[in-house]
């Protein structure tokens, strides 16, 4: 299916059971509030869904329940994390067999790539699929940083159409419209930059915090694509706590702590990682609890004007 990436794309959390099992009957109700909230895709097996940690049929058994429930109404996009180029095609193979709508692709993992090895990287994965595929920029967390130079010479990959701008820098918005005008969709990568980056040109959001607040987060995307800052701001202010939880070492557990709070989601996790306990529990709980106390009253049927 094509892919408009324009709106919301929620990276998903991975539910568990408390035996460490799927929990597709969780996973099935975050999916609902996502397509009731009006979401423009999802993304399975990234980052924030311990992709590190989940088996290949787990990711298979949610990729094609998504798949199932959802119908095409909205896209499935499939995490690609691999160290090696050759695994990471067998991935992207496996991903278009499950019925996979698209792929979001990281750079290679645990080797730090030139950039005639990471271009390369790219090109080679996205040339085994016709799938439409988004590169995820993130320099920061993954020590790669995919230039302009870069995206240069990956603009002649037609399936390659769009990025996850995750680099921190906003005016990097800028300058890929500036040199690509419309060449790649940038979807802003980073919950805290989302009122700039949008504001500023970025066609869509791949977000954290919507997995516990979809409603907040459709409704702010809508508002600045409509123009209506002085709304927005409000609300971008009142959100601002909370996404600042997606940029901390254990934003997973941090926003499934959020689901919880708000009947989305549980605070299970795959090990190594822990359920948050003491008072790193208590503070994070005092940042969902206040913003819960404030929630706003969201204004009714606000369409992005894009």
């Amino acid at each position: 299916m094509s892919i408009q990436w324009k709106g919301v794309f929620p990276a998903l959390t991975t539910k568990f059971t408390a035996n460490d099992t799927l929990d597709l009957h969780l996973f099935d109700k975050n999916l609902d509030a996502q397509t009731e909230a009006g979401v423009g895709g999802i993304i399975v097996g990234g980052s924030l869904g311990e992709a590190s940690t989940i088996t290949e049929n787990e990711k298979e058994q949610l990729v094609k329940f998504a798949v199932d429930k959802l119908q095409e109404k909205i896209p499935v996009i499939v995490n690609i994390a691999e160290g090696a180029t050759r695994e990471a095609i067998r991935q992207a193979q496996l991903a278009q067999t499950w019925g996979a709508g698209g792929l979001m692709l990281l750079p290679p993992m645990r080797y730090k790539s030139d950039e005639r090895e990471t271009v390369t990287y790219f090109t080679e994965v996205a040339g085994s699929t016709d799938l439409p595929v988004m590169l995820y920029n993130n320099p920061v967390d993954y020590k790669i940083e995919v230039t302009l130079d870069m995206f240069e010479k990956l603009s002649a990959i037609k399936n390659i159409e769009a990025v996850k701008e995750s680099t921190r820098d906003v005016t990097n918005v800028t300058r890929m419209i500036n040199r690509f005008g419309n060449r790649f969709k940038i979807l802003c990568g980073v919950d805290t930059l989302t009122f700039e980056e949008l504001s500023l040109g970025a066609d869509g959001l791949v977000a954290g915090l919507v997995c516990a607040f979809p409603a907040e987060t459709v409704t702010l995307y809508n508002l600045i694509k409509a123009g209506r800052f002085f709304e927005a701001i409000p609300l971008y202010r009142w959100f601002m706590p909370l996404l600042e939880l997606d940029i901390h070492p254990k934003l997973v557990q941090y926003i499934k702590l959020a689901e919880t709070q708000v009947g989305l989601g549980s605070e299970y996790v795959r090990a190594p990682r822990l359920p948050l306990v003491g008072k790193e529990r208590e503070d994070v709980l005092h940042i969902i609890n206040t913003a819960l106390l404030t929630r706003p009253a969201l204004p009714a049927n606000v369409l992005a004007a894009v």
